[in-house]
């Protein structure tokens, strides 16, 4: 499995790279939707692509980046004014009759503070830190597809949920962010050879289950280069509901490196000569797929404890 990634946030990257175009549509859509339902995580390092617009599109976009920071600072700053009055409740009742309840309700306030005042910093900083471009089950990243002969970038969920199945099956198959290659003729056969996708990662990571316990190792390859991991995508549509655009990367056996360092899955990162191919997908040819994932680009995976 590929929990996280450190991926290709900026989408200009990948218009210099590949000649791909950002589909800003699709982008506004998402951020427009954010504003309703703040759930949606789109990395800090994928706001930051906007923060010099271009075009009036971009510039609506990153007015919709402003807005959602504002609703943000105004929800810290309300659940600060209501710890700071749970810490001065406890505080009294502390001068007063100290109780086991007082002193534990002042620790949660003060820890409560501290935090929103680290989320209020974290908000407004401008300088962009590795952990900006990660990603998780469920966040948003930039991926590219091919629609019409030319290379676009979009906005999708890193979990994939395919069209047809019901919104609660998000929690049913709650690891369809990744898609074994093992599968991709059965439960994923409505989108292998109909709908591709690449994702640009600099480097994964992967938790590991060891004798001292559950860590979290990262992976980076070696060479450094980047790794266009292998993904599929789909288009969810349902009545009264906004379209969700969502993927999965796919995933097989681990090469021998990851296998040793105690992980039995390993991101797919296909040949930078594979990226059209892939990209325009024939349903009535999938051996060829198949043999681009079988012959894929093979670094060596160096790995450490993650930060």
């Amino acid at each position: 499995m590929c929990y996280s990634a450190q991926i290709w946030a900026d989408y200009r990257r990948y218009k210099r790279a590949y000649g791909a175009e950002i589909d800003l549509a699709t982008f506004a859509a998402l951020f427009w939707s954010r504003l309703a339902h703040p759930a949606i995580h789109i990395p800090k390092a994928v706001e930051a692509s906007f923060e010099h617009p271009a075009s009036d599109e971009e510039q609506r976009i990153q007015a919709l980046i402003q807005q959602h920071r504002a609703a943000q600072a105004m929800a810290i700053e309300q659940e600060l004014f209501k710890q700071k009055a749970r810490l001065a409740d406890a505080q009294r009742k502390l001068a007063s009759r100290p109780s086991h309840a007082a002193r534990e309700s002042e620790r949660i306030a003060l820890d409560k503070i501290a935090r929103g005042h680290n989320r209020l910093k974290d908000l407004s900083r401008a300088e962009l830190q590795p952990r900006d471009s990660r990603i998780f089950p469920g966040h948003w990243a930039p991926v590219m597809v091919m629609e019409n002969g030319r290379k676009q970038i979009r906005l999708m969920r890193y979990q994939c949920r395919p069209a047809g199945m019901p919104a609660a099956s998000d929690q049913k198959y709650p690891g369809t962010y990744n898609a074994r290659k093992t599968s991709l003729t059965g439960f994923w056969r409505e989108q292998f050879g109909h709908t591709h996708a690449l994702m640009v990662v600099d480097m994964f990571y992967e938790n590991v289950s060891r004798p001292e316990g559950h860590v979290v190792l990262e992976f980076h390859p070696e060479p450094a280069e980047p790794m266009l991991v292998a993904c599929l995508w789909s288009r969810w549509t349902a009545p009264g509901q906004d379209d969700l655009l969502s993927f999965a990367a796919i995933t097989d056996d681990p090469p021998p490196e990851v296998a040793e360092a105690g992980h039995d899955r390993c991101i797919v990162a296909i040949k930078p000569e594979n990226v059209d191919r892939w990209l325009q997908p024939d349903a009535a040819r999938l051996d060829e797929q198949m043999a681009i994932l079988e012959d894929p680009q093979r670094p060596y995976y160096a790995h450490r404890l993650a930060a």
